[in-house]
């Protein structure tokens, strides 16, 4: 399977056409109808229903849509890595992140790293703890900032200084908004959303078997969309202290849970990781700032 043919699969995926993909790769139609022929032997699949003027992926086609969208992107990670190998005062890399606050840590990390390595450039992409560690696995980040205890079996870790604080996001003329911290009892019959990982792993620890007892109307797994939905006044979330702007013109206001529940994070790459020469040199300041904490 030839990573040139996977690009034009793609782009017949993208375009929904063989003869808009052809036009747009500058190939004739007649070769890339053939490419396509040719992968699909190769795959004992078929990966298009085609119709006179269009063409839809099959089920067999949606799964090397995923597949060849992260392989061409680790072989261009693989490209840039290399062609970064001598080059000691920058490069790229990539960090998967969790949503928090304390992201103010590794942000002061890079920006004075950057004054030696000014040539660094650094891709964030933010998910939850799966998410992150999915992209980590699969080789497109270089390391990762999770808010889970991470596998000591796969991978190497750091503790950031501050855990972060859960509480309740919610609309600043709710009449909880009076309370200086939020209790379980006020949480019933709440319209709440919290994230899917939180649901499972942090709420039980706070609450319990009276997990069950909450209102949880749906999810988010990023914080400023949720954010919008409670300012809109169609429900509450359960959130990390300090990413809302709580102030009186924001709309928003935010109180901590009592008893307190806290989240630390943790800054993870693969064991036996190979970086390239600067990420190495970033792991090793990180290493320098956070190992003795």
């Amino acid at each position: 399977m030839e990573l040139r043919v996977l690009k034009y699969f793609l782009e017949v995926a993208r375009e929904g056409s063989i003869t808009g993909a052809a036009k747009v790769l500058h190939i004739s139609q007649p070769t890339l109808s053939k490419q396509l022929k040719d992968l699909e032997y190769e795959l004992g699949s078929k990966l298009f229903v085609r119709s006179n003027y269009s063409v839809k992926l099959t089920d067999e086609g949606r799964l090397l849509r995923k597949r060849a969208e992260d392989i061409l992107e680790m072989a261009d990670k693989t490209l840039e890595e290399f062609s970064h190998l001598n080059d000691i005062t920058g490069g790229d890399v990539r960090i998967g992140c969790a949503e928090s606050y304390n992201i103010k840590y590794l942000a002061d990390t890079i920006k004075d790293f950057r004054k030696m390595y000014p040539g660094l450039r650094f891709h964030i992409t933010s998910g939850d703890t799966r998410q992150v560690t999915e992209n980590l696995e699969h080789g497109l980040s270089d390391f990762a900032v999770i808010v889970e205890p991470p596998d000591l079996s796969k991978y190497n870790y750091l503790t950031l200084p501050e855990a972060d604080i859960w509480g309740l996001l919610m609309p600043h003329e709710s009449p909880l908004s009076e309370k200086s911290a939020i209790q379980l009892e006020d949480l019933i019959d709440l319209p709440l959303i919290v994230s899917d990982q939180a649901a499972k792993v942090d709420l039980p620890r706070w609450c319990g078997e009276k997990l069950d007892a909450l209102n949880l109307i749906g999810s988010v797994n990023l914080f400023y969309n949720g954010s919008v939905c409670v300012k809109s006044g169609l429900c509450y979330m359960l959130t990390f202290d300090r990413l809302a702007d709580v102030s009186e013109e924001s709309g928003l206001c935010f109180r901590p849970l009592s008893p307190a529940l806290k989240t630390q994070m943790f800054i993870i790459w693969k064991k036996y990781q190979v970086f390239t020469p600067i990420a190495e040199k970033l792991v090793d300041e990180l290493k320098k700032r956070f190992t003795s904490l």
